[in-house]
């Protein structure tokens, strides 16, 4: 039987700031991707977001970002490898404590914004986050788009690498995402639904021009912060259920 991940990026509230819709999310997805203070999160939201997850069961990994909370880790920054390498150990490191703390175990890493894009396209930068998560824990899954140097660089260490495709943005013919919100302008949720299953079952997806693109899907993103999320995890979970696929965590599919 076809089995998918399902995740979404959590805990990116901090200080008055409240972000996205975790506990409603929760009861749909099977990863989440925890902030870690960096480009969102403080300590008291990834506290209470692992204890969200444990509580619904769902796994868990660090959503590690530039050191941007007023650009929302979504701008380039310039930083030597070293220090990418850096972020991402002081960041990932945070988040096990708190796993720790309540006896679970972190499953994978999805970086955050510009720099998961720029991961995706430097062989440097997708070098230094893996080389980082492999001192932290060589078992961590890394979450990566198709086609990209994350996905070459990871498997080259012996990484463990699950290919993401997205619910809530489109797609380019070489596997990529376009970083536009499709769902703050498409309202036909069954018909989103719809293209994740095909995703899944078919590997195939149409792009942004309209083109048939094939790419593979372990593990879909649907934003906490899309307009309708809950109601998209909803839908898919029902598409996918139909199509006999099953929804379970990475480390249960990999």
């Amino acid at each position: 039987m076809l089995a998918v991940d399902l995740n979404c990026d959590m805990g990116e509230s901090y200080g008055l700031y409240q972000m996205g819709n975790d506990e409603e999310m929760m009861e749909y997805i099977t990863s989440a991707n925890i902030a870690c203070g960096y480009h969102g999160g403080d300590p008291h939201t990834m506290r209470k977001t692992v204890e969200l997850a444990k509580k619904y069961g769902v796994a868990i990994g660090s959503h590690p970002g530039f050191p941007d909370l007023v650009g929302f880790g979504r701008r380039a920054l310039k930083a030597t490898p070293e220090e990418i390498r850096d972020y991402v150990i002081y960041q990932t490191g945070a988040l096990r404590e708190f796993a720790s703390y309540h006896s679970v175990q972190l499953q994978h890493c999805k970086p955050h914004g510009a720099l998961y894009m720029m991961a995706m396209e430097d062989e440097k930068i997708a070098k230094a986050i893996l080389e980082g998560l492999n001192k932290i824990n060589p078992e961590l899954i890394v979450f990566a788009l198709n086609n990209s140097a994350v996905e070459e660089v990871g498997r080259k260490m012996g990484m463990h690498v699950a290919l993401e495709t997205y619910a809530d943005r489109e797609h380019t013919a070489s596997g990529s995402i376009v970083m536009t919100r499709a769902g703050s302008q498409i309202e036909d949720y069954d018909a989103m639904a719809d293209r994740v299953v095909r995703m899944v079952k078919e590997g195939k997806v149409l792009t942004h021009l309209n083109e048939d693109a094939s790419l593979k899907s372990e593990t879909i993103c649907i934003h906490g912060d899309t307009p309708g999320a809950s109601l998209l995890a909803r839908k898919i979970s029902e598409a996918l259920k139909k199509n006999e696929i099953q929804v379970k965590p990475i480390n249960e599919i990999l």
